[in-house]
């Protein structure tokens, strides 16, 4: 129902402005290289090490020397640059990053998000979203409104460990598009064909619902 992960990418991909610096998270923020404008300059930044990242590669044409944070093979843009990661996360602390684009299993009204344990599964670590959550001044969440089992994700409270603390900016759901305000989520858009019904059944939290709240062009 609603988006799929390719249109939640595409529509984010309207968030991007010319000249940013943009860092993309695991999952569907990696798509949203694929869809932005051609007459744009961006730069995509990967914290294990890369400025400059392209659109995912065709089939057969992958490198496997050349992968995102996610392990995932990429391309590179002409000037693209290679790093440590002592460089990289220093990009980021030190907020020259414009845009971060993360996943999320959770978010609350009030901006908070959960987006690396889910207690009891075996995890690595917390990895750079720690830093991108603490640091970047503009992050928007890609992600289903929903979970397999059809309960909300967009919560008034998270339940899993905490990755950042009132640091979200804006969700890009299946359903719809909102803004985190003090007064909780407020509905920009809704996704072709979904009813504002829906969206109120599938949101736990807080919403704000505007008297017209248009349809999202992709």
């Amino acid at each position: 129902m609603g988006l799929t992960k390719e249109q939640i990418a595409q529509r984010i991909a309207k968030e991007v402005k010319d000249g940013y610096y943009v860092n993309l998270g695991i999952g569907i923020p990696t798509l949203v290289a694929n869809y932005v404008r051609d007459d744009i300059s961006v730069e995509f930044q990967s914290e294990n090490g890369v400025l400059g990242m392209g659109p995912f590669p065709f089939e057969g044409k992958e490198d496997a020397d050349i992968i995102n944070a996610g392990k995932q093979t990429i391309t590179t843009l002409k000037g693209a640059s290679f790093f440590d990661s002592a460089l990289s996360f220093g990009m980021i602390r030190g907020q020259h990053v414009d845009l971060t684009i993360l996943g999320a299993m959770e978010v609350a009204d009030n901006g908070d998000i959960a987006n690396w344990k889910i207690p009891g599964k075996m995890v690595k670590g917390m990895g750079g979203a720690m830093d991108l959550v603490a640091s970047a001044e503009n992050i928007i969440v890609a992600m289903m409104h929903t979970n397999r089992a059809g309960e909300s994700k967009l919560l008034k409270e998270c339940s899993l460990p905490l990755t950042g603390v009132k640091c979200v900016k804006k969700i890009v759901t299946n359903l719809a598009v909102l803004e985190i305000t003090s007064e909780g989520f407020k509905l920009l858009e809704r996704a072709p064909g979904v009813s504002v019904a829906e969206i109120k059944e599938a949101t736990q939290g807080r919403l704000i619902v505007p008297n017209e709240v248009p349809e999202m062009t992709l």
